[in-house]
């Protein structure tokens, strides 16, 4: 019979987890970081504090990058009929005269650029993805109300709708409650930037008294507005509300009147299915991670609506923290995996708030203001690279990463890239496009075809975990024995890139390599392309996708052994766990 404390015995003898990771918040960044967890077979618990998810629209843009994440989660054909591609953005002036227009028609990562959304029907989907995955759960009705964290795992305390308490345990929970988190009031970290005093009125009707697709910013010194057409008929509003004006007066019919007339012939029949008041904010905190305890989207980082990026820079954390949390439970990789997180996306999300601010301001210019930004702007639409820049979506800041999972990328010139590999030096190359090396950026998915598909995206080639690449050759005859142990014990794909003229000479040339080889045909020179742009063989990607290193194809074992280096993974380990397998689900990676 003990008498020991039963506190002192738990943080001496953790009890069992209820979860690897506990993830706060039912929104679509938890929903979605539990569904990139479930799908590489970790257990997930998210707890809401409602009894449903939110049932009012939010976010109405959907960027390309996201709907990637959706893919490689298995969840973008159950999203699709809630979206809207090609989302053309108009920016127009009191008098309606387009000033800029927004219309990117590339499609680097595979998708449409842009699209609108209906946020609620898209969350559904994304809760309904837990279903596939008998390690994830969604819990509503759990109020978290305390944190403690004991070195190995962490306690959470939840206040259920009952009244009752409840304590789980996680070896990680993850933040994702919004912008008044409870994590990150608990982790005791800064929340800097601006909350400009200005109220918006957001409101959403159905059978669209319009009926004209995409969106339309109205810099109106009168009174700044949006228009968005959205998916199934809906069309949201949105306008500025001055100081003199309470917030009490959207509830009278005679307000809604005099803000819809210049907007609809007839304001009175309008079906109006959402109306609320919010203030934008330009916010993020100091850090993302304080020991096990992590946060992520708004939780993280507060920014305006202007172009659509709140939602999208969630999803960019979601991607992003997913596969590191996946690499240190399966105990491929150190914890310190973890601090990389912020490293990779502090930058990014401060400097998506600072554009998204600088949009705000141009739209609440007064009639001097506002006459000198009209001219301004005919003035620059002559020229082709300045109404480029707006019109393909250039002025969006694309996410680079510097520091992080990335190989050092030192030494970058104007026409150069030096690329540093565990501390030996690559021979500087130039890249014939006049851009700096691809480390750190987002690889490119073109449709290609293997030996059993054809005309498929790249990622459902490549799978949902590391990939070496290398274009042109088999990347097994640049690694070594060691090397090769690497690849299986880590689970990196080896991948050959070919153009789809050589692509049954080489599924025959390689089909005895020591570790399989996937060769992937090149069908309309994009893979080409980008490698005759940047003046490498070999590229290690990421789990999301990003480039970790590019190097000459004799560098491949360099760059292999310096990206796990990065990532802080257990290279010498005895007996080191096995490679992480992707639960098989339909529509997902494996």
């Amino acid at each position: 019979m003990t008498t020991e404390n039963p506190s002192t015995m738990r943080q001496t003898w953790p009890l069992p987890n209820d979860a690897d990771v506990i993830i706060i918040g039912a929104g679509p960044v938890g929903l979605t970081l539990a569904n990139l967890l479930g799908l590489r077979g970790q257990s997930a618990l998210v707890l809401e504090t409602r009894d449903s998810l939110i049932d009012y629209p939010r976010g109405v843009g959907l960027d390309d990058e996201s709907v990637r994440t959706l893919q490689t989660a298995g969840l973008w054909e159950s999203v699709r009929p809630y979206t809207v591609p090609h989302h053309v953005v108009r920016f127009v002036n009191g008098k309606g005269q387009v000033l800029a227009t927004n219309d990117p028609r590339t499609d680097e990562f595979g998708h449409p650029r842009k699209h609108g959304f209906i946020q609620p029907l898209v969350d559904k989907e994304l809760a309904a993805g837990l279903d596939r995955f008998v390690s994830t759960d969604l819990r509503f009705g759990h109020t978290v109300t305390g944190l403690a964290e004991d070195g190995e795992q962490v306690v959470v305390t939840a206040e259920l709708a009952d009244g009752s308490t409840t304590e789980l345990r996680a070896s990680y929970v993850v933040g994702c409650e919004g912008g008044r988190s409870f994590t990150r009031s608990w982790m005791g970290v800064e929340f800097v930037g601006k909350s400009p005093s200005t109220r918006w009125l957001v409101v959403d009707v159905d059978n669209d008294p319009l009926g004209t697709p995409s969106v339309y910013l109205g810099a109106d010194p009168r009174r700044p507005y949006v228009s968005i057409g959205l998916p199934h008929g809906i069309r949201r509003w949105e306008f500025m509300l001055f100081d003199d004006e309470k917030t009490e007066l959207v509830d009278t019919p005679e307000f809604m009147a005099r803000v819809l007339t210049p907007h609809v012939p007839d304001p009175t029949s309008l079906n109006v299915i959402n109306q609320r008041v919010f203030t934008h904010h330009g916010r993020i905190a100091s850090s993302f991670r304080k020991g096990r305890v992590l946060i992520a989207g708004d939780a993280a980082h507060l920014m305006p609506v202007w172009l659509g990026q709140g939602w999208n820079s969630g999803i960019r954390d979601a991607t992003n923290l997913a596969w590191k949390l996946t690499a240190v439970l399966t105990g491929q990789a150190d914890d310190a995996l973890l601090d990389t997180y912020t490293d990779e996306r502090h930058q990014h999300a401060s400097d998506m708030i600072e554009v998204n601010m600088a949009a705000g301001a141009i739209m609440k210019c007064g009639p001097v203001k506002g006459w000198l930004r009209d001219r301004a702007a005919a003035a620059l639409n002559v020229a082709p690279s300045a109404k480029a820049y707006f019109s393909e979506l250039r002025f969006k800041p694309m996410p680079r990463y510097s520091r992080g999972v990335v190989v050092d990328q030192a030494s970058l010139t104007p026409g150069r890239s030096d690329v540093s590999l565990k501390g030996s030096r690559l021979q500087p190359f130039v890249d014939n496009a006049g851009a700096v090396s691809p480390v750190g950026l987002q690889f490119i998915q073109p449709r290609v075809n293997t030996a059993t598909a054809s005309g498929v995206l790249l990622d459902d080639v490549l799978g949902g975990w590391w990939t070496l690449a290398a274009w042109g050759n088999d990347p097994t005859r640049h690694l070594s024995p060691s090397d090769l142990e690497l690849v299986r014990r880590f689970g990196v794909r080896l991948v050959s890139f070919m153009p789809e003229t050589q692509r049954p000479w080489a599924e025959k040339e390689f089909a005895d390599a020591p570790v399989p080889v996937t060769v992937v045909g090149d069908v309309d020179g994009r893979l080409k392309n980008w490698f005759d742009t940047r003046a490498c063989g070999v590229v290690m990607l990421r789990p999301d996708r990003f480039v970790a290193a590019a190097s000459l194809a004799q560098q491949a074992s360099e760059a292999l052994g310096a990206t796990f280096a990065a990532a802080s993974y257990r290279l010498s380990d005895v007996g080191a766990p096995a490679s992480v397998q992707p639960v098989t689900t339909e529509g997902a990676l494996v």
